[in-house]
């Protein structure tokens, strides 16, 4: 099985890095059996609407994944109670809206696919461990993806050395920063602690640096504007075994499109 995922997606720039990278990637790589992104930013930098996400779904991605930003345009929440394609992160306490993992099938084949959320630094919200521990324990599924949305990278350190072996691939989010430590763990999990972005990397992860830079000065509150300059589609490609679920490789993608 080989799964192609996409770091936060921001903005229009991002979509368009997308729309761009996906023959690319599909003609050096593919082909894949599921392409993941996280949807997050996707919409303005900040949330995703049903338009967004139809255009993105048009693609032909199969999942979407996401993280603290999914909130942020409120006349989503129906929609994420309905298309469970759509995850947000599962250790959101109950009775928050839409679901936070699945298992798909795609070409005969079938993947679970996990979204979590981290706590330091960001919002107390309930043990991504034990979220994990409760999911895992009830899926149905050999072969298992994980979006762990956090900041701190001794959290997301600690989560893929919890799971090691227990899932086939964590990679991280939410940094928009690209690091360069993918790896397979002891127990066959392929690891990443952020697979970046696909946007405009010529600001500050994602958006301008005119629009940013007055926060830092002032400390008052700043519209932000996606960036356009330097689009790039950032993420993983992972292999995995369909019988024992253990990964077999996992590598990053770079790919700079359109204006430079």
């Amino acid at each position: 099985m080989r799964i192609m995922f996409a770091g936060d997606v921001c903005g229009r720039t991002g979509r368009n890095a997308l729309r761009e990278s996906l023959p690319i990637l599909r003609r050096e790589f593919g082909p894949f059996d599921f392409v993941i992104v996280n949807c997050e930013n996707a919409a303005s930098g900040f949330g995703i609407t049903e338009k967004v996400m139809n255009d993105l779904f048009d693609l032909g991605i199969d999942v979407m994944t996401s993280g603290n930003h999914i909130w942020d345009k409120k006349e989503f929440l129906r929609v994420l109670d309905k298309e469970r394609r759509v995850l947000r992160p599962a250790n959101y306490p109950p009775g928050a809206s839409g679901t936070g993992y699945g298992v798909f099938g795609h070409k005969g084949l079938r993947l679970g696919v996990i979204n979590l959320q981290g706590r330091a630094f960001m919002n107390p919200i309930d043990c991504p461990f034990r979220k994990s521990d409760e999911i895992l324990s009830d899926m149905d599924a050999t072969s298992i993806f994980v979006d762990f949305h956090a900041e701190a990278t001794a959290e997301k350190v600690a989560m893929a050395l919890y799971l090691d072996g227990r899932v086939s691939a964590i990679a991280g989010t939410h940094t928009h920063v690209q690091t360069a430590d993918e790896s397979i763990l002891p127990g066959g999990t392929a690891y990443i602690t952020d697979a970046g972005m696909t946007g405009g990397h010529g600001g500050v992860i994602g958006n301008s640096y005119e629009s940013v830079i007055p926060k830092f000065l002032n400390g008052t509150p700043s519209k932000f504007e996606i960036e356009r300059s330097k689009p790039r589609a950032q993420g993983v490609i992972v292999d995995i075994d369909n019988e024992s679920g253990r990964a077999l490789d996992i590598q990053r993608f770079n790919i700079p499109v359109g204006e430079q």
